[in-house]
């Protein structure tokens, strides 16, 4: 017997109102159950919100002007690599964005005089992230001098003087010597190579292998990443945003507002020393990491100069005086 419409209707309202119940009956269970069970609503709620994102590879890159061939796959692959360990190693990013703020400024003239590409300012980072650290070979600074090639470019070093430590003394000796590297290699990628391996070593392998590219040679593991991660230092604190990277104007380290005065004779005490100069001794450490003990015996009477703050012993820069005082969020602040 054939149903009527209206009949037809009513089942299927009947079929549509019960399928809604039975769904509102089953959200409202398993709503309960995910609260009964807070190790489910977590890993439920995680994998809705927590995503991971692969980086999209730049199609070109410079160093130094010279162009880095990534049509090579391997080139390609290991430039991924040390972008995605800096990208989302966050913390450690973050503080090469703060501190270049700082140093850069101070860098960057330096390389321009000695005729160095502004590119090597990103070399100084991946060598020890613009702090003076010590590696467990004894390199130091913030170009990582050894003793022998520190001296060999006329940085004072002994127990009361380290010019390691002297941020525009070291990166003068480091322009010196990549500028004798390039002239040694006609490659400012092979000359950055040389700096982390040596001359002789990259010498060997250069004569080993018979080739003289960066990107052809096969080198240690250290040096094999040297380049790539210096390549990926440079993409990510020129184009922040781009990486994930925000923040304001003010959140930035900013420059030390400083004044000089020369020494020509012996110190005593450079606590008193700089009590008389109107700061504590802390902030004469902070500003001149070069000096390495508590006096100064000079006995060839040689002249250094020494940095005090501009303002007193209340700080080395009030925050008022910080450059930047917006809540503007910032995205390339140290391009080139």
């Amino acid at each position: 017997m054939q149903q009527s419409p209206s009949n037809t209707f009513r089942f299927l309202l009947i079929s549509v109102l019960s399928l809604l119940v039975i769904a509102v009956v089953w959200t409202g269970y398993s709503f309960k159950s995910a609260n009964l069970n807070p190790d489910i609503s977590y890993r439920q709620y995680f994998n809705d919100n927590y995503k991971i994102f692969s980086l999209s590879s730049p199609d070109a890159l410079t160093f130094a002007e010279e162009e880095i061939p990534l049509h090579i796959l391997d080139v390609r692959e290991k430039l991924d690599h040390e972008l995605l360990v800096n990208t989302y190693w966050q913390s450690q990013t973050l503080l090469f964005h703060k501190r270049a703020n700082r140093w850069f400024p101070i860098i960057e003239p330096i390389l321009k005089e000695h005729g160095v590409p502004d590119d090597f300012k990103y070399l100084a980072v991946i060598e020890s992230g613009l702090t003076d650290v010590v590696s467990p070979a004894g390199a130091t600074g913030f170009w990582q001098f050894m003793k022998t090639t520190g001296r060999e470019y006329g940085l004072e070093i002994n127990n009361e003087v380290d010019e390691r430590y002297h941020i525009e003394k070291a990166t003068a000796a480091a322009c010196e010597y990549l500028k004798d590297a390039h002239a040694k290699y006609g490659s400012w990628s092979m000359a950055a190579a040389s700096y982390n391996m040596g001359m002789a070593g990259l010498n060997k392998q250069v004569a080993r292998q018979n080739v003289d590219n960066y990107y052809d040679l096969l080198l240690n593991a250290e040096t094999g990443r040297y380049m790539y991660r210096i390549l990926a230092i440079k993409e990510i604190l020129s184009k922040p945003a781009q990486y994930g990277f925000h923040f304001r104007p003010q959140d930035l380290y900013p420059t030390y507002d400083t004044r000089t005065i020369v020494v020509d004779e012996s110190v005593d005490d450079f606590a008193e020393f700089a009590i008389e100069n109107g700061v504590n001794y802390k902030i004469l450490k902070i500003l001149n990491p070069w000096l390495r003990d508590k006096y100064l015996t000079n006995p060839g009477k040689r002249t250094y100069e020494v940095k005090l703050p501009t303002d007193t012993i209340q700080g080395l820069v009030p925050f008022a005086k910080q450059k930047a005082a917006s809540d503007t969020l910032i995205s390339a602040p140290h391009s080139n």
